[in-house]
Order: structure tokens, then C-alpha cells, then sequence
């Protein structure tokens, strides 16, 4: 088996060495073996491991999530229903995410329509809009 070493995984997954140690921090990869001038040595599992991490976060899971996959995928009894379940909750978090967005890009896009761009900064619609003191 071909080992690597650090910048080797890096380079191939597309990350830094610290996102590496970061992940091996984290417990998301497994620790190397040290050479004997103490170095850490990767498997090729590794580039693969690090790879689904990456896939697994511009999907929108944390890593908190992504380490919960991880360990679901060693558990036995876990079922291809079992991801699917935490990829439909993930779709669930997105749509609530775009709703929030969509309430702020409403608010910004009214205010702005108040705004006529010129005038006194005092008497700036949206900075007035900001500052309302509702109790």
C-alpha cells in the first residue's frame, strides 16, 4: 500500500494541510501512522474520506452532521432509508434558510424603494428604517 503524506492528501482533495489536521482534529479522519522520522502517513482511504467531506459540505451539512454520517455508515443495522432521512431534514434546514433570506431580501428591497439615493444623510429613509425604536 502506497502511503502519503500530508501534502500529497491535500493536494489531491483540493484542501489545505491545515483543513487535513483540522479534520483529523475533529475525528472525521482517522489519525496516521508516523514514519520513523515522524511523519504522518496517509492511506489513499484518507484522499477518499476527505473527498466525501468536501461533496458532504457543499451539499450544506456541518461537519458535525457529515461526522454523524460517518459513524452512521460503521453502524450496523443503518439503512439507505436512514441517510436519506437526514438528507431530507438537511432539504428542510436549506428551505427554511431560503425563507429567512427571502424576508431580508423583502426588507432590503423596501426599504431601498423608499430611498431616492439623494438627500441629507440625516434624513436617509433606510438609516431611519434601521434605527425605529419599536418596543
Amino acid at each position: 500500500m502506497t502511503l502519503l503524506n500530508i501534502g500529497q492528501v491535500a493536494k489531491r482533495t483540493g484542501v489545505t494541510v491545515e483543513t487535513v489536521r483540522f479534520y483529523e482534529k475533529q475525528g472525521l479522519i482517522a489519525a496516521p501512522q508516523r514514519s520513523d522520522a515522524g511523519y504522518r502517513q496517509y492511506t489513499p482511504e484518507t484522499v477518499k474520506r476527505v473527498r466525501f467531506i468536501q461533496r458532504a459540505k457543499e451539499v450544506g451539512f456541518t461537519l458535525k452532521d457529515i461526522g454523524e454520517l460517518l459513524a452512521l455508515r460503521q453502524t450496523p443495522g443503518t439503512s439507505c432509508a436512514d441517510i436519506k432521512l437526514r438528507a431530507t431534514q438537511k432539504i428542510k434546514e436549506v428551505d427554511q434558510k431560503i425563507r429567512g433570506l427571502s424576508r431580508i431580501r423583502d426588507a432590503l428591497g423596501r426599504m431601498i424603494i423608499k430611498c431616492s439615493g439623494s438627500g441629507a444623510l440625516s434624513q436617509c429613509p433606510i438609516l431611519e428604517e434601521l434605527e425605529l425604536d419599536e418596543e
